[in-house]
């Protein structure tokens, strides 16, 4: 079929996007036809139907998601381009689980929209039927580089493939990882994650495959390694680019024979596991040093998403930053704080080179530190263009002063009626973290002893995990 006998029927409320579609499709040589509703265009579907649809979500009446799922047990094999304002991950893998062939947010540029057409009209794959819904984690973006990582977990979202996940530390590689897991068939089996670079390479073995009784000394029992918690569902590999070469080989026969031995096994325990990898290094080039198998390498590189670092998506930052600013406020058990305009400036423009686990510390920080209800840019530290300087440790009693000078100023209350209370609470909730919520670690970190720390906990109102 040529371009210029290609229908593509166009559904949207909105009449600027069908006029601007329309005459682009018309100067491509194509044949459009426009609806304003989804009830239209299904009256017209009676008499004919067109080669490709492109269509809204969000829509007056008939939504396009209700649109797709009543197309595809009509008409099945009619490709759909779906165009929204809405850019985040819910409406991605919700028009890809709808049976959408492509995923285009809004403002696009006319010339994707218009290729799209002509990939989807000779591609013409069958459709998926119209999927559930799933939880999903959270993932804020709506800059162009996290569409891209949207767009892959939704074409993804049927499949149990294995994927690769680059990108620099702290990107938030095992959120998307969840999502890809989330949003496959194996949905209601295990996720289990593993960051094999914080295992001792001595460990790392049995941790990974487990072990038997008596392997070596220390196994007084039989251990169920990683792979066997994952059976029928996902494990994720964190930092797959630090094994050894031996674990890389051990792992490499998992991937293609679904079998393994405990260590100092002599059963074969088989299972069906999808495994996700991630790293923040080059593959490539540690293949081409023999720090990596080849043969691992594309055997884990059959799909590929790229994380973006945070400074290529300062879109997102506010975003970001109100996010996990509500997020302290609830870890902390505070009100949650604002960011003023000079502010949200300031934290866009940093380059953020911890990414955004980088901008959850800060905001842990902001919550716990900064006066008042609204976060201004005097509030921030000095390496983000803020006032705050960031003193060594053996110097924090400066950040201190300068805090009691500033709420002396503004008439606060009796400096130790605030400042105590959270001081203690910081102290515990980080003393609590690094124990992992066991209280009697926790009280020995802060030198009290265990009943002091539960009755600090029940007057300060801090949850004990």
């Amino acid at each position: 079929m040529g371009i210029s006998e290609l229908s593509v029927w166009v559904v949207d409320d909105d009449e600027s996007v069908r006029w601007v579609l329309e005459q682009s499709l018309k100067q491509a040589n194509m044949i459009p036809r426009c609806f304003a509703s989804g009830e239209a265009f299904f009256a017209a579907l009676t008499l004919e139907k067109p080669d490709v649809l492109i269509t809204d979500i969000r829509m007056s009446g008939m939504t396009g998601l209700e649109l797709m799922g009543r197309l595809a047990s009509q008409e099945p094999d009619i490709p759909v381009i779906v165009i929204t304002a809405h850019s985040d991950l819910d409406s991605a893998v919700s028009a890809y689980h709808g049976g959408a062939f492509e995923y285009l947010p809004k403002p696009f540029d006319i010339d994707d929209a218009v290729e799209l057409v002509m990939r989807a009209a000779r591609e013409r794959s069958a459709r998926s039927t119209e999927g559930g819904d799933y939880e999903i984690p959270r993932i804020i973006g709506k800059a162009p580089a996290m569409q891209e990582v949207f767009r892959a977990i939704g074409r993804l979202s049927r499949s149990s493939m294995a994927v690769l996940i680059t990108g620099e530390s702290g990107t938030g590689k095992e959120l998307v990882a969840q999502a890809l897991h989330e949003n496959s068939p194996r949905a209601d089996q295990p996720f289990v994650a593993l960051n094999t670079s914080a295992i001792a390479a001595e460990l790392l073995e049995s941790e990974i495959f487990g072990h038997e009784r008596g392997a070596f000394t220390g196994a007084d029992k039989r251990r169920i390694g990683r792979f066997e918690q994952a059976d029928g569902g996902t494990l994720f590999l964190d930092e797959i680019g630090d094994m050894s070469l031996d674990l890389q080989t051990r792992l490499l026969r998992v991937l293609a024979e679904n079998e393994f031995f405990r260590v100092g096994g002599q059963t074969t325990v088989r299972v069906d596991v999808r495994v996700i990898a991630a790293t923040h290094q080059d593959l490539s080039s540690s293949v081409k040093s023999g720090r990596f198998r080849e043969d691992l390498f594309h055997r884990l590189n059959v799909m590929r998403i790229e994380v973006p670092a945070l400074r290529d998506r300062r879109e997102d930052i506010p975003e970001l930053a109100r996010f996990y600013l509500k997020k302290a406020a609830e870890e902390l058990t505070v009100s949650a704080k604002s960011l003023s305009s000079g502010s949200i400036e300031l934290l866009s423009s940093y380059n953020w080179p911890g990414n955004v686990r980088e901008l959850i510390n800060v905001c842990r920080r902001l919550t716990a530190i900064a006066p008042g209800r609204e976060i201004t840019e005097l509030d921030l530290p000095k390496e983000l263009g803020g006032a705050v300087s960031t003193y060594k440790d053996s110097d924090w009693t400066a950040g201190l002063a300068q805090w009691a000078e500033r709420r002396l100023a503004s008439g606060s209350p009796p400096l130790l009626d605030e400042a105590l209370p959270a001081f203690e609470r910081t102290l515990i909730e980080v003393a609590l973290r690094r124990a992992k919520g066991k209280r009697l670690e926790a009280a020995r970190l802060l030198g009290w002893g265990r009943n002091t720390l539960a009755r600090k906990l029940k007057n300060l109102g801090v949850k004990g995990r």
